[in-house]
This record gives C-alpha cells, sequence and structure tokens, in this order.
C-alpha cells in the first residue's frame, strides 16, 4: 500500500457528510411542508363544510305579494233558491170520495176555477137531517109563540095567572133560540158542501196534483198528502243566505245578477227586498229576499240559481293564496319576511273563501312579502332566503286570480 494513499482519506470523507447533511435537512423541510399543507387543507375544508351547513339549513322560500282588489269593487256569488211568488198546498175540507179532476199539472188556471169535485154521501145526509131539524124547531117556535099571546091576552082578564103567563112567553123565547141554532147549522152545512167542488185560490199554475178519480179523501192537512198545488209564477222570491262578514253590504233595493243552469251564459236581474234581520246560529248567514220578473215562466220555481253581488270592497282587503296560510295553535296565520330576511308571522282574518285564494280583512296589508307554501318547521324569527323566480311566479299567480273575479 502507497502511504500516500492512506493520508488523503480523511478530506475525501469531509465534502460527503456534508452533502447528506443538506439531503437530510431539505426532506425534513419537505416533510414539515406537507404537514403543514395537509393540516391548512382540513381546516380549510372544515371551515368551508361549516360554512356549506350553515347555508343549508337556511329554508329557501317563495314568496307572494298580496293582492288589493282592482277597481274598489268586489264581486259575491252565492248560491240561491228560486221559489214562487206565491203557492198554495190545496186539501180537503171535506171527507168522501173524489169525483172527478179537471186540471192536470202544468195547467194555468184562473183563480176560483173547478179543479175538481167530491162526493160527500154522508155530509149530504147530515145537512138534510139539519134541514128537518130546522122545520120541527120553527113548528115548535110558531106554537110557542101562538100560545104565549094567547096566555097574554088571558092575562088581562085574570082568567090565567101571571106566574104561567111568563112560562109560555119564556118558552116562546127558549123555542126562538132553538130555531136560530138549528140554521145555523144548515148554514154551516151548506157551508161544508160548497167544499165538494175544489177551486183554484188565485191565478197561477198547477203544479202537483196527488189524487184521483175514486180516492178516499179526509178532510184536513194532516190526513195525508194535498190534493193540489197551485203557484202564481209571474213573479218569483230568490232566497239567499249571505255570510254574516257581508251582511253590512246587503242593501234594500240593490240588484244582483242571476244565473240557472237552463239557460247558460244568460243573466236575469233580481232586486233585494228584505232580509231575516238576524244571523242563523247554524249557518253564520243571513237569509235575504230578492224579487224577480217572470212574466213568460221560464223560469221554474224550485229552481237552484247562482245569483252575484257587486259591492264595494274594502280598501284593507287583500287577496293571498289559500296555500300561504297557517293553521297553528295560534289561530290562522301567515308568515311575512322582513328586509332583513327574517320570519315574522302574522295573525289574521279572513273574509270569504274563494277556493284557490281567500280574503283577508285584517292583520295584512299589500305592501307585505307573504311565504306560500311555508314548511312546517317555519317558525318566528327564522332567517330565510328568497327564491325570486317562484315569487315572481306566485305574484302572477295570484293576480290572474284577481282578475277571475
Amino acid at each position: 500500500m502507497n502511504p500516500s494513499d492512506n493520508q488523503h482519506t480523511p478530506a475525501a470523507t469531509k465534502p460527503h457528510v456534508g452533502h447528506l447533511k443538506i439531503i437530510g435537512v431539505t426532506i425534513f423541510l419537505v416533510a414539515a411542508g406537507i404537514v403543514i399543507y395537509g393540516i391548512s387543507s382540513r381546516a380549510n375544508e372544515t371551515v368551508a363544510l361549516k360554512e356549506w351547513t350553515d347555508a343549508q339549513a337556511i329554508p329557501t322560500v317563495a314568496i307572494v305579494q298580496p293582492s288589493a282588489k282592482a277597481g274598489g269593487m268586489q264581486e259575491l256569488v252565492l248560491p240561491g233558491d228560486l221559489q214562487a211568488y206565491f203557492s198554495a198546498p190545496i186539501y180537503a175540507r171535506v171527507g168522501g170520495y173524489l169525483k172527478r179532476w179537471y186540471v192536470d199539472i202544468g195547467t194555468h188556471v184562473k183563480a176560483q176555477q173547478l179543479l175538481a169535485d167530491i162526493e160527500t154521501p154522508d155530509l149530504d145526509q147530515q145537512l138534510e137531517q139539519a134541514k128537518a131539524n130546522l122545520e120541527t124547531a120553527r113548528a115548535n117556535e110558531q106554537l110557542a109563540s101562538i100560545t104565549a099571546r094567547r096566555w097574554t091576552k088571558l092575562l088581562a082578564t085574570d082568567s090565567v095567572s101571571k106566574q104561567e103567563t111568563d112560562e109560555k112567553n119564556g118558552d116562546d123565547i127558549a123555542k126562538k133560540t132553538l130555531v136560530a141554532a138549528a140554521t145555523a147549522n144548515v148554514e154551516r152545512l151548506r157551508a161544508l158542501e160548497s167544499y165538494k167542488h175544489i177551486v183554484a185560490p188565485f191565478d197561477g199554475t198547477v203544479t202537483a196534483r196527488k189524487t184521483d178519480v175514486g180516492s178516499l179523501i179526509n178532510a184536513g192537512h194532516d190526513s195525508g198528502p194535498e190534493l193540489f198545488t197551485v203557484a202564481d209564477i209571474h213573479k218569483l222570491r230568490l232566497y239567499v243566505r249571505v255570510p254574516q262578514s257581508y251582511a253590512a253590504q246587503i242593501k234594500p233595493n240593490m240588484q244582483a245578477q242571476v244565473q240557472v243552469p237552463e239557460y247558460p251564459g244568460k243573466n236575469f236581474t233580481a232586486r233585494l227586498v228584505n232580509n231575516s234581520q238576524s244571523v242563523s246560529e247554524n249557518s253564520g248567514a243571513i237569509l235575504v229576499q230578492l224579487e224577480m220578473d217572470n212574466p213568460n215562466g221560464k223560469l221554474l220555481p224550485g229552481s237552484y240559481a247562482k245569483v252575484q253581488f257587486t259591492l264595494i270592497a274594502d280598501p284593507h282587503q287583500v287577496l293571498v293564496p289559500a296555500s300561504a296560510l297557517i293553521f297553528r295553535e295560534k289561530g290562522l296565520q301567515v308568515a311575512t319576511v322582513t328586509q332583513s330576511h327574517h320570519i315574522v308571522l302574522r295573525n289574521i282574518q279572513i273574509g270569504h273563501d274563494l277556493g284557490s285564494t281567500v280574503e283577508v280583512v285584517s292583520g295584512l296589508s299589500a305592501d307585505d312579502q307573504v311565504v306560500d307554501s311555508p314548511p312546517d318547521s317555519l317558525s318566528e324569527g327564522d332567517e330565510v332566503r328568497i327564491a325570486q323566480s317562484s315569487a315572481n311566479t306566485n305574484q302572477k299567480t295570484v293576480s290572474v286570480e284577481e282578475k277571475k273575479l
């Protein structure tokens, strides 16, 4: 071995060791950077996840602007019942058998026109007996009158006592009373005899015939159905039940438009004449009566009618979709959104349910932003996002409903 080689070995090793140190430091720094980056990324992801979770916790709602009623007028459409101006069920006043009828349903009759005849054999015999009793009473009264006059003349000559004369005069008075009673009985039976002929009480139309030839007829309305029904339909009465919230706006002489199913698209005019002046406990409505002319008999009594009133709208009333209503323990509410996008629950009172929309008479104004189809979890003070496109769509829907009204 060359001694000079052993002398150079330590000098060659020193640079190699320094290079290894640099590499080690670099690896350490890279590893530290990776760890720091990983921790930083995880922290950023955690923050982002929290922000996303918080954002998802804020519900997105559609809003609608309450719509005020245009033109200051509103239309109130209600069902009604058409009735004849006069309608009389005709019952028998005497018993017997129906001998003949002369008119049938749909026949136009005049007042006192004969409708039917009744055979009354029992009544006829009672009348004959009453006539005989009257003749007997008259004969007895005539004899008593002659006797009383004779005894009065005899009293003047003291041929009879005053007591006996007074008795004869009293008997004459009693016999006269019996004649009056017998006469009244005959007249009563003759009046009953006149009821054998069934006549119309007024001009009108026969709307029902519930008897036939040979039928047993019992007197009175508790003994069975009426024989005939006569109705006067030259005018009709129209009865409508108006909700209590509109009672103050229903005035006498106001006009209403009437439609009936048999004449689609045709309007008839009716005039309000009176109302019941009381609210029904069962329906919460007031009964109003209207009258309408029916000279041609086109409208039929008993028909269903759709009655449309034009009323002055309350400027404080607004329309909202029925889907915006909230039914909770505090009563009927709607959810409104503030400028800071927080929920405020409003207690409201509705006036009339129009189907897809309702009238709100208190608790809401046209400037409020109302949540449409609010989720059940929505509470007072909750923060929300507003879906602008849905809000615009809902606002258009309310406008369309208002035009339909």
